[in-house]
């Protein structure tokens, strides 16, 4: 006798992920994931790697130091010539996260989460930052740093680099970078969230961003990020894997975004070799690449499930602010102690110092102007799903 069952699509939404990976704990029927608070950790972690790259990583100005960090520090300077990585992690838990926040919600709703998480925190970096580059007078020792105010201006707006204006502080490419994969995930929430359109959406773009850079079309190139692409799709494949479960295709697409990933790599690690005036690893950072993709899926299967520490979530609060401050303002701040403590205290007590400026950006600037800010974009969305014409609301 035939069977009637029917081998289900590779495309199919497969059940909803109750456990099956070693240590993880199943989920009650209905219920919630636990929490996982190891992605906040793993946040920070990022965010002091890129911290260490600039701090003690960078040696193309010895200015900042007093001299070159491999000779001051050796040790720390080996650490710091390759947590540049610490960036490929932030995407990597960006494209999970953002797929984890968007399911279920509208592209409005969307859009009021980014902004109220990204500006706030941005608009007071760059107004520190700017501050801190007129004011105090800088370790180069000539007017080259000081921006314009056109640039302070300009930089607000958080879409300078497409301008052609520089950033105030060099940290802030990635949030370009963001910002473009926060546009490619908000025209397929428009559409509404499936693990077919998921799974569809990652496919496509993989390919775009393989065909980009033979197309010669800057556009494309632009849009897809060829070089980047890789740990965002990975995110989403992995978030696809928490959500529903692990199978053969989501494994196959995400050794798949691992080995472009490796390869790309390459031309990356040139860029930073630029900065460390030497010549870097690329089986070192391919090796660290490789645990920041490894962390992530581990996390997603329940690994860490045993890690229910909640100050890991005040942890990865400091990461945003963290990140926008510490270059520009860490570098004035290490220039002026290095005249009073030996490097290591130096490093030891501006860091201390950035993440009480962070902490303080956090709870005076994001906590407060957060639930604001999320009730009037709330309000302004409701009209245009209303399409309440501004003449008609005032009762002309």
């Amino acid at each position: 006798m035939t069977s009637t069952a029917t081998t289900p699509s590779p495309l199919a939404p497969p059940t909803p992920y109750q456990g099956v990976a070693r240590g993880r704990e199943a989920a009650p029927s209905g219920g919630k994931r636990p929490r996982l608070y190891v992605l906040d950790g793993l946040r920070l972690i990022a965010a002091m790697g890129v911290v260490g790259w600039h701090w003690v990583g960078v040696e193309r100005f010895p200015a900042v130091w007093h001299g070159l960090p491999s000779e001051l520090m050796p040790k720390a300077h080996l650490v710091g010539a390759y947590s540049w990585t610490g960036v490929e992690l932030f995407f990597l838990i960006s494209g999970f996260v953002i797929c984890m926040s968007c399911w279920g919600r509208t592209p409005g709703q969307f859009v009021t989460s980014r902004v109220v998480r990204l500006f706030p925190a941005y608009w007071v970096s760059v107004l520190m930052t700017a501050a801190v580059l007129l004011v105090v007078p800088t370790i180069w020792g000539d007017n080259t740093h000081r921006p314009t105010l056109s640039r302070i201006l300009t930089n607000l707006t958080m879409v300078n680099m497409p301008l052609g204006v520089d950033n105030l502080d060099p940290v802030y490419w990635t949030l370009w970078s963001e910002m473009r994969f926060y546009v490619l995930f908000g025209l397929l929430l428009v559409f509404g969230l499936t693990y077919r359109r998921v799974v569809t959406f990652c496919a496509v773009w993989a390919f775009a961003a393989l065909l980009a850079p033979q197309a010669n079309m800057p556009l494309l190139t632009n849009l897809v990020q060829p070089t980047y692409a890789w740990y965002f799709i990975g995110g989403i494949v992995i978030f696809l894997m928490y959500r529903f479960r692990p199978n053969l295709l989501l494994w196959g697409m995400l050794v798949f975004c691992w080995l472009i990933a490796q390869d790309q790599i390459r031309g990356v690690i040139g860029g930073y070799e630029y900065g460390t005036k030497h010549h870097l690893s690329w089986a070192i950072t391919v090796t660290l690449t490789t645990l920041a993709f490894a962390v992530v899926t581990a996390a997603a299967l329940g690994a860490f499930n045993w890690m229910q520490w909640k100050w890991l979530t005040v942890a990865g609060s400091l990461t945003y602010p963290l990140y926008l401050l510490h270059q520009e303002i860490g570098w004035q701040l290490i220039t002026r102690v290095r005249e009073w403590m030996g490097p290591y205290p130096t490093l030891a007590t501006v860091a201390c110092t950035m993440l009480l400026l962070a902490y303080l950006v956090h709870r005076l600037v994001e906590r407060p102007l957060a639930p604001f800010m999320h009730r009037k974009l709330e309000a302004a969305f409701q009209d245009i799903r209303q399409d309440i014409r501004p003449e008609r609301k005032r009762g002309i």
